[in-house]
């Protein structure tokens, strides 16, 4: 029994590990309106949030039956092959959510979970028939239980579609009652509203939040079932009453009491009803562990679990466990707002950087789209449609001291939709006993309002639906995934034995180690990114000057060791530090880019009377770019010369970029200490040095003509290193431009300051 002990221990261990990868993953559930509505301080968010996390794990124990029988039929089955079963999931579980929340996607915990029972289940019902004499593939449906599986995928395709459409027509609706500048409207309609929506988010967490909860009879379900009338009309009226003395006597603000109200309820629903999907396996190992202990006469690989089968209660000490170990993942994981980060980017109101490129499918729906709006624009009234396009237009910041228009993903009225469509969906669902995902349907609603709301201009909807097609075709290759790989894993665990589980697990503990240093490293480059974001609303010319300069700087501190690189990797032909410096250059082209897409935030928050320095950040800003793409037609041919196994270059090509490497090195050097010093009075030393490495390179593209004209050398290496020389020539010249544009500026910005 030692093996079994060690086993269930394991599973325990792996059961913190997935508490902490799945809340990672679905915070996003609760968090994404609060967080990007900005509705209170970030901790008040995260109290809130912990309560209703707290909370909800203590009312989870009758949901654990899921893991036991929901799946499979346990008495079907003896204990050793139950231990193999439940191990097999939660190694896959850790491994599919951890790399889910390193790419910060959103994806189901219900589904991964459910398709990992399945898929580890039915590889010991194939062991089991194989082995038997009697029984065939015909037979599986004596160990499995199918019909949960495709209610599953049936609930999926349902709740997609379902949530995103009555998300988008609601959230419409609302515009147009409220518009962007909605205060006004609130003083009319706000209670009315509020009564609506936390009417809609206390039935919701009656009859979800609470299903799970010990204390809550089969009566009392039954009851508030048979009220629910009664409930919804009472609460609307209650809740209007109270929401309008509150504003009356103390101007409380109602969308913010809608979102944090909302906030708690999705947080107490996702630990009443997801906690199983973390801990739920690992306490059944746990039980059928003190089972078979309980039989002492019992052997592992005779014994029946049908003890599985029957209700059980799980300890309130293990569940409040539980719980804090949720809180502290909400408070100290990265990942967790990875992945809300994801979909406040798909969902926000505004430009900004697009994670996700274009695709066929993304281009079709857009240019259809825009067709049939045309369409429908040339049949109505034109003043009925201005009197539409007034309720959407966003308000004008008029003063310094407001919030910026991109510190918000989206405001309180879309907030407070996205939480109130989502819990009655979710309510409905859970009182027609349908299997929805929480997951499934706060994203697909918050992409709904997103859509209604115009926040998909037609500068984003291309990447924004690509990114929702993304997201969705994970969730669908969640169950491919977590059935394939529980299978494999759950075979291997059963014909290796006690060696195959050492390795496996060690495996999973390795990778979750370098995912978290992949993202680690990933969270370092965004905070490097936001160091050079501008945060105020309004700019002076110095401000950005200083910005420009940082930018130059960082920049221009790269050319020499890139260069050099790149010299060296050609002359040793190595592969590796080619490949390298192709990375690294696509970083280097990725941030300049980034700096170029917000060139136009800049300049619109500059000072009035500063609108001409503009002029010269951007063209300092387009100079960086060009020097990034330098690179790039610089590196990316070197290194596949090198890979392809092409020819090396000549001794005397060598020794020519040898000699330029020294003056580029040179001149880089010079120019960054003028920028640094913002002193340009020898800037005609730094010229000649420009015109001497461009006579340089002038003087050896000669000379490689005249290798060609003997044919010394062979085609692609000659066409490689002229190539190499024409950037080289492009380099110079846009580094001595960016220091003249910076001299540029500190000329204008002091004739500025002087008038």
């Amino acid at each position: 029994m030692d093996i079994y002990l060690i086993i269930v221990i394991v599973l325990l261990a792996l059961a913190v590990s997935d508490l902490v990868v799945g809340v990672s993953n679905d915070a996003v559930n609760f968090l994404n309106s609060a967080i990007g509505s900005k509705v209170a301080p970030m901790w008040v968010i995260m109290v809130i949030a912990s309560a209703g996390v707290l909370i909800g794990a203590t009312f989870s124990s009758g949901m654990m039956e899921v893991a036991r029988k929901g799946i499979f039929h346990p008495d079907q089955f003896v204990f050793a092959e139950i231990m193999v079963i439940f191990l097999a999931v939660m190694v896959t579980d850790i491994i599919l959510l951890d790399a889910f929340n390193t790419m910060g996607m959103p994806t189901s915990t219900t589904v991964s979970i459910v398709f990992e029972l399945l898929g580890s289940a039915v590889a010991v019902s194939v062991i089991k028939i194989s082995q038997s004499s009697t029984e065939t593939m015909a037979n599986i449906g004596k160990y499995i239980n199918s019909e949960k599986a495709l209610a599953i995928i049936s609930g999926i395709l349902l709740s997609v579609f379902v949530a995103f459409i009555v998300g988008a027509i609601i959230q419409y609706l609302s515009r147009l009652l409220f518009s962007f500048k909605y205060n006004k409207s609130l003083k009319y309609f706000g209670s009315v509203w509020g009564g609506m929506a936390i009417t809609a988010i206390t039935y919701f967490m009656l009859i979800k939040g609470l299903k799970g909860n010990s204390l809550m009879q089969p009566e009392d379900l039954e009851m508030i079932k048979e009220n629910t009338f009664l409930i919804i009309v009472y609460g609307f009226l209650g809740w209007t009453i109270v929401l309008q003395i509150l504003t009356w006597l103390f101007k409380v603000n109602i969308p913010k009491v809608i979102v944090l109200v909302g906030t708690f309820a999705l947080a107490m629903a996702f630990a009443g009803n997801d906690l199983v999907n973390f801990i739920g396996v690992p306490l059944a190992g746990l039980q059928s562990y003190q089972d078979i202990l309980a039989n002492p006469d019992a052997r592992p690989d005779t014994f029946i679990m049908s003890s599985l089968a029957l209700p059980v209660e799980t300890d309130t000490i293990l569940l409040l466990i539980a719980g804090v170990i949720m809180i502290l993942t909400l408070y100290f994981s990265k990942k967790a707002r990875s992945v809300v980060e994801t979909t406040l980017n798909l969902s926000r109101q505004g430009h900004g950087n697009e994670r996700f490129g274009a695709s066929t499918l993304s281009r079709t729906i857009v240019r259809s789209s825009l067709n049939a709006n045309k369409s429908v624009t040339a049949i109505l009234p034109q003043p009925f449609l201005k009197r539409i396009d007034s309720r959407f237009v966003l308000p004008k910041k008029v003063s310094k001291n407001e919030a910026s228009a991109d510190q918000v993903s989206f405001d309180l009225i879309r907030a407070s939709v996205n939480l109130v469509v989502a819990s009655i969906l979710i309510a409905i669902g859970t009182s027609l006993k349908l299997p929805l995902s929480t997951t499934y349907v706060t994203f697909m609603v918050a992409m709904g309002t997103s859509l209604s709301d115009r926040a998909w201009g037609r500068d984003d909807a291309v990447y924004r639906i690509q990114g929702v097609f993304s997201v969705i075709g994970g969730w669908f290759l969640t169950a491919l995934i977590a059935f394939m790989v529980s299978f494999i894993i759950a075979n291997i665990i059963y014909w290796g034995g006690m060696i195959a589980i050492v390795i496996i697990v060690a495996l999973v503990f390795f990778l979750i180690y370098r995912t978290q240093i992949m993202h680690k490293k990933r969270e370092s480059e965004k905070d490097e990114d936001k160091e050079d974001d501008f945060v105020e609303e309004i700019l002076s010319g110095s401000v950005v000057l200083e910005k420009c300069l940082g930018h130059t700087t960082k920049a221009l501190i790269k050319v020499p060791a890139f260069y050099e690189n790149l010299v060296e990797g050609l002359k040793n032909e190595d592969r590796q530090m080619l490949r390298e410096l192709t990375k690294d250059v696509k970083k280097f082209n990725k941030k300049t880019k980034k700096i170029k897409d917000n060139v136009n935030k800049t300049v619109i928050k500059l000072e009035a009377d500063q609108i001409d320095t503009g002029y010269f950040y951007v063209q300092s800003v387009d100079y960086l770019r060009e020097i990034a793409h330098c690179f790039t037609y610089m590196a990316m041919p070197s290194y596949e010369h090198i890979e392809n196994n092409h020819d090396g270059l000549g001794k005397h090509q060598t020794e020519e970029l040898m000699e330029l490497k020294a003056g580029v090195k040179d001149l880089i050097g010079d120019i960054i200490a003028v920028v640094q010093s913002k002193d340009y009075y020898n800037l005609d030393v730094i010229i000649d040095k420009q015109q001497q490495l461009l006579d340089l390179i002038a003087t050896t593209r000669k000379n490689q003509v005249k290798r060609i004209k003997e044919m010394e050398l062979q085609t692609r290496r000659s066409l490689l290193y002229l190539d190499i020389l024409a950037e080289t020539k492009n380099l110079i010249l846009y580094s001595i431009n960016v220091l003249k544009s910076q001299r540029d500026f500190i000329m204008e910005l002091n004739k500025n300051k002087a008038e």
